[in-house]
């Protein structure tokens, strides 16, 4: 009898999902209230399971706040989706709200979301009511296993920490028009072994301006180990320790092209332990407050173009470079150096090797460059040093300098 009815109930449940039009379902047709008080998460799971099993589709979830106590896995082929509402400060419990509870306390726990191959996140806020400041740690808001996991349309209000595409293998994601103020670490990504595309996203004060210093003491909002061919557009962050992390992971080193980033308010905008050596990373029409550091073990190339980069009271130098790698400033400008340090340049380098050409230091009288002894080759060439050319060649490999304008 209790196969019976489950075999029953199955089909039923089977039958209420494929009635919908176009392989949509409601997450109301399984019993979601979306009071903000009764747990829905049966509910949702259940809608999700029902798409999966019809062959995947889209499971709605209509405006409302519902209450999710445990985790959701979202299946292969199937797109949970919700009711977009353009994200501004403070926005949370508008459109379609999932609160989160479960989980206070245990950073590494079970994620909020897991997302399986092909499955999708659109149009939804997440929202954890319980959330404090100082922040109480909490898993990993989504996480993807599998490839072609997609983010679209999504705000992460307060998470602890926001997506984690790098745990596992999830390569050809998506992520399009992510919002939110992850508190901890923002976007994880590793083990990318095929092109990533993350798209229009901002790490702003979504929630709290309470909890900046906390984010600017702690946190960093991009971490990206193992990637090949990762495409960044229009990444945004503001008041994190580290803006954007590369880091050398168990499977390898990253290799980004990023376009229309920015990293504001924090000590440190980018930072990079190493890249792939063929490839690297090249920082294109992006701009920056405070330190670029490229750390002594990094051994690929690092490049910045037509990128703007400015100081706070805090900030010494503009950028450090060390390692074996070549860095690369082309087409820049440099401006508010030296505000913690008057003897302070603008750019540093310690070793490896170092580009600089056709930039604009606008600080009149302000040391420009430092080229200490373990720089094996640099070429300064057609820059624009304002008040004077005032480099220091310590170096004891090759440097080549000319062309440059003292006015």
């Amino acid at each position: 009898m209790h196969l019976a009815s489950a075999a029953m109930a199955a089909t039923a449940t089977l039958a209420l999902f494929a009635s919908a039009s176009l392989g949509q379902s409601s997450v109301r047709d399984f019993g979601a209230v979306g009071d903000g008080n009764a747990d829905d998460t049966a509910a949702f799971q259940a809608a999700i399971d029902a798409c999966a099993a019809a062959g995947g589709g889209i499971v709605a979830a209509p405006v409302g706040n519902y209450l999710i106590a445990g985790h959701l896995t979202v299946k292969p082929n199937v797109t949970l989706q919700g009711v977009w509402t353009t994200p501004t400060a403070r926005t949370q419990n508008q459109g379609t709200t999932l609160l989160a509870t479960e989980g206070a306390g245990n950073a590494d726990g079970e994620p909020f979301i897991t997302l399986l191959a092909n499955g999708a996140l659109k149009g939804l806020t997440v929202f954890y009511p319980q959330q404090t400041i100082p922040p109480q740690p909490y898993p990993w808001c989504v996480r993807g296993i599998g490839d072609n996991c997609s983010l679209v349309d999504v705000l992460l209000a307060n998470p602890y920490q926001g997506v984690d595409f790098g745990t596992y293998p999830a390569g050809r994601h998506y992520i399009k028009n992510l919002y939110g103020q992850p508190l901890f670490k923002g976007l994880f990504i590793d083990k990318c072994f095929d092109v990533g595309r993350v798209e229009d996203v901002h790490f702003w004060p979504f929630w709290n301006t309470n909890g900046l210093e906390w984010t600017r003491q702690n946190g960093e909002a991009f971490i990206i180990g193992r990637t090949d061919w990762e495409y960044l557009v229009n990444l945004f962050c503001i008041s994190y320790k580290v803006g954007f992390h590369f880091i050398p992971t168990a499977d390898g080193a990253p290799n980004c092209v990023l376009t229309q980033c920015g990293s504001d308010v924090g000590p440190c905008a980018v930072l990079v332990d190493d890249c792939q050596g063929h490839a690297g990373l090249s920082f294109s029409n992006s701009q920056f407050m405070a330190g670029i550091v490229v750390s002594p073990t990094n051994t690929g190339p690092v490049k910045f173009t037509s990128c703007g980069f400015w100081g706070l009271g805090e900030t010494a130098e503009h950028a450090r470079i060390a390692g074996s790698g070549q860095a690369f400033f082309t087409g820049c400008h440099f401006i508010g150096w030296g505000q913690a340090d008057a003897a302070a340049p603008a750019i540093r380098a310690v070793s490896g090797g170092l580009t600089v050409q056709g930039c604009d230091f606008m600080d009149a009288g302000k040391p420009q460059i430092t080229l200490e002894e373990g720089v094996e080759a640099a070429l300064i060439l057609g820059n624009r040093f304002r008040g004077g050319e005032h480099v220091t060649n310590n170096a004891q490999g090759d440097v080549q300098m000319g062309l440059n304008a003292g006015r």
